[in-house]
């Protein structure tokens, strides 16, 4: 038998490479030629050929977000989450040695309960645009944050970059990349939606969402009323895509027709009806948590930090984390600091877990240790899901405590950070203010994580020795 399988998340970093290697290893084991397409950041790596894909017996796509499917028409595909392909590798292969999987129809599992054989459209919709958008967000933040560092003078409002100033271009510059960000996410959500044709409508539809002048508002509706625009457009233009039109009409209907209707559809609603009370919305949230103090800061702390430890970084972690962005693009980089500080605490509690007690982990663990030290420091916080997939009813209760420790520690500590990204790597490039206590929460979720998951391995094997 031969199988091909695609793998892809939001952010195209590290779920996308783990389980496209869980996958090679499990074929492996099962005596299964299977070959993996990764479509990561840096794009689509190991492409499957057209003679491959016809001497194909099957497909998996493991994804989080829209792959286009055209290419296997006639194949037996199964969709499925890219968590599944993760935890689950021997399943899947196994359900086509089973015959369980059909050309294009619902997949059944082993016990002929139909399982959910992927992820809904809007949270593929949605990460489809926020995995274009993250890079806008990242370069902006950093060349802000570089230029504070290098060319800020103390002044009693901050660290302010004087007029004339080298460093006044290169802020400048990452201003630019924080003006994208909402047309970019509104016009990636439409492209996921309805291909080429939702793009413009989607990227100007986020652009009036993102300038509240637009709608006479003196403030603008955000993220959120780039997320609207962006599955409004897509769901305009898919519509207007599969109406019947004449075979002469046919040629101008994706480039002149669809755009112009869609974009014009989109732009007056949001302008007329939608704007300002979206706007007023995402204002009203944003006063709501920057007034937070004493126990309510504990509770916004605290659940961040769980979220963005619980799936890391799938998609719970992903709904915590545009949370942050969006805050911080509105001004507040508290949220963005709590964040910062929790969401590494997976990879880097379970790295020293493995520091602290060899004999508690195999020696696959034990490597995988090493590489979430790197992981962690560089703020990917999928280095712990060789753990969880392991242990999960030990690991994820241990990194949601120690996650929630850090960002209690960084949010009362007054921790911001100024870049959409978590990690010491952040402090390094001078993107986080109170680095001290930055540092310091971090290494305390850390401990906490890695002191309760071995004494919850070690009671585990305790047990299992008596």
């Amino acid at each position: 038998m031969k199988l091909l399988a695609i793998t892809s998340c939001p952010v195209g970093i590290a779920h996308t490479y783990i389980a496209a290697e869980k996958l090679m290893k499990m074929g492996k084991k099962m005596g299964i030629d299977i070959k993996v397409e990764t479509q990561g950041s840096t794009g689509v790596e190991n492409e499957l050929t057209e003679k491959e894909i016809q001497e194909a017996d099957g497909i998996i796509i493991a994804a989080d977000k829209t792959v286009n499917l055209d290419r296997f028409a006639g194949k037996k595909i199964l969709e499925c989450p890219i968590s599944k392909a993760i935890k689950e590798p021997e399943n899947l292969i196994q359900m086509f040695i089973d015959e369980k999987v059909s050309v294009n129809k619902s997949i059944k599992s082993s016990n002929d309960n139909k399982m959910n054989s992927k992820q809904p459209g809007f949270y593929k919709h949605l990460m489809g645009g926020v995995s274009f958008m993250i890079p806008f967000v990242v370069v902006g933040g950093l060349l802000i944050a570089i230029a504070l560092a290098l060319g800020g003078k103390p002044t009693d409002a901050g660290l302010v970059i004087p007029d004339g100033s080298f460093w006044k271009h290169i802020e400048a510059i990452g201003a630019a990349g924080f003006t994208f960000m909402v047309p970019i996410l509104s016009g990636y959500i439409a492209y996921s939606i309805a291909d080429r044709p939702g793009l413009v409508p989607g990227m100007i539809g986020g652009y009036i969402a993102a300038n509240g002048h637009f709608y006479g508002s003196e403030v603008n509706a955000g993220f959120l009323g780039g997320i609207i625009t962006g599955f409004l457009a897509g769901y305009i233009a898919k519509w207007l895509k599969n109406l019947k039109v004449p075979q002469m009409f046919k040629p101008i209907m994706p480039i002149i027709v669809i755009p112009i209707i869609s974009t014009l559809i989109v732009g007056l609603a949001f302008i007329l009806v939608l704007g300002q009370p979206i706007a007023s919305i995402f204002s009203g949230l944003t006063d709501l948590l920057t007034s937070l103090s004493g126990s309510q800061t504990i509770v916004i702390a605290s659940l961040l930090g769980a979220m963005m430890a619980f799936d890391m970084g799938g998609p719970v972690n992903k709904v915590a984390f545009l949370f942050g962005v969006s805050m911080l693009t509105s001004g507040n980089a508290l949220i963005m600091g709590s964040i910062g500080a929790s969401g590494v605490i997976p990879p880097l509690g379970m790295a020293l877990a493995t520091f602290i007690n060899k004999k508690l982990y195999s020696q696959d663990e034990i490597d995988a240790g090493k590489a979430a030290l790197l992981m962690g420091f560089c703020g990917i916080g999928e280095g712990a899901i060789p753990f969880a997939s392991v242990d999960p009813l030990r690991v994820i209760p241990s990194i949601m405590v120690g996650a929630v420790v850090a960002g209690n520690i960084a949010m009362f500590a007054g921790v911001t950070n100024m870049v959409p990204h978590c990690g010491p790597i952040v402090a390094l490039m001078g993107a986080v203010d109170g680095v001290l206590m930055f540092m310091v929460a971090i290494a305390a979720g850390s401990i906490v994580t890695a002191l309760m998951v071995n004494f919850l391995k070690a009671r585990k094997m305790k047990k299992v020795q008596n």
